[in-house]
């Protein structure tokens, strides 16, 4: 069995896409675990309704491990609210996962748009570069498929850290287990945080993320002025 660990707060608006991708699978020995930080708006509701379990959740890496703590599966499907699984993704990205032998493995990403420069953008900057890095510097933005045993022995997210926790955890997991970029498949993910922040602001924030981590270690004070459930405009999902 496959555990989908998904934190939330109020998320009412892309929720449904998601939950609503994952029954559309073919490979149907999964659970959905919504982890949610107090919505007032009607995310939990949504969730029940949509066959999921739900458990009290917190900031991004807070919501993961409680999701995790909860989960029954084997494999655990990290994923953020605002994704959408494509035709066949679960069956095709533990297939890869079991042939390759990999232990933890982060997920291309495709963003919800026609536009094709937005696409090439994501592809020649994003995409490329993670696999080509996969064996010295392990990335894994939105979306993660580890295993159970993986995920114990690394402690988890490191809930201290306030942006770039997902990276964090590959990372360290990349360390006891074997890393992998899944080349086989992507998850469609939303552009609301570029619309709402600004394309360049996103980036440079990004950068300077890396660069921090780097340099002065994972980020556990608030000079980025993270929020969660920040994002909420209906405009990132493409004209």
């Amino acid at each position: 069995m496959i555990s989908i660990i998904i934190p939330t707060l109020n998320e009412e608006e892309f929720l449904p896409k998601l939950l609503k991708s994952i029954k559309k699978q073919k490979f149907k020995d999964y659970e959905i675990i919504v982890a949610d930080a107090g919505s007032v708006d009607k995310t939990r509701k949504i969730a029940k309704k949509l066959g999921s379990g739900v458990v009290k959740g917190g900031l991004p890496a807070v919501g993961r491990n409680e999701g995790a703590k909860a989960a029954k599966g084997e494999l655990l499907l990290f994923l953020d609210a605002d994704v959408i699984l494509p035709e066949k993704f679960l069956e095709k990205a533990i297939r890869e996962f079991e042939k390759r032998n990999l232990d933890v493995a982060s997920i291309q990403l495709d963003p919800q748009t026609s536009k094709r420069i937005i696409k090439f953008f994501f592809e020649r900057f994003y995409n490329y570069p993670v696999k080509k890095l996969e064996r010295f510097l392990p990335y894994g933005a939105m979306g993660c498929l580890i295993k159970k045993e993986l995920h114990q022995k690394i402690k988890g997210f490191d809930e201290k850290i306030k942006l770039c926790e997902d990276h964090d955890y590959v990372r360290r997991a990349a360390k006891f287990g074997k890393f992998g970029v899944l080349k086989g498949v992507e998850i469609s993910i939303s552009l609301r945080r570029f619309y709402k922040d600004g394309w360049l602001k996103v980036i440079l924030k990004y950068i300077f993320a890396e660069l921090h981590y780097h340099f002065l270690g994972p980020i556990k004070s608030d000079i980025f002025n993270y929020k969660f459930a920040h994002y909420k405009s209906k405009k990132s999902l493409d004209k």
